[in-house]
């Protein structure tokens, strides 16, 4: 059988960013995990400081991104 139309499909770039974006957040939601399943008398002050450091980071990437309109679908 032979080919019909362009052997190259066109996609948009934003595509790329959301999946980038969605990658990102979803590795970042779960290093939080075996944190917060700890017993509280394992998790010493500069636990808690990296932590909150780390939550600091993804809120200033998420605001970002939102604030550049990568989070708008139009």
């Amino acid at each position: 059988m032979d080919p019909v139309g362009e052997g190259w499909a066109h996609t948009q770039i934003r595509y790329y960013i959301y999946a980038f974006l969605y990658v990102i957040f979803a590795v970042d939601a779960i290093s939080p995990l075996p944190w917060a399943r700890s017993s509280p008398r394992r998790v010493r002050a500069g636990t808690l400081i990296e932590m909150f450091v780390f939550l600091g980071f993804l809120a200033v990437g998420l605001l970002y991104a939102w604030k550049k309109g990568v989070l708008e679908w139009t």
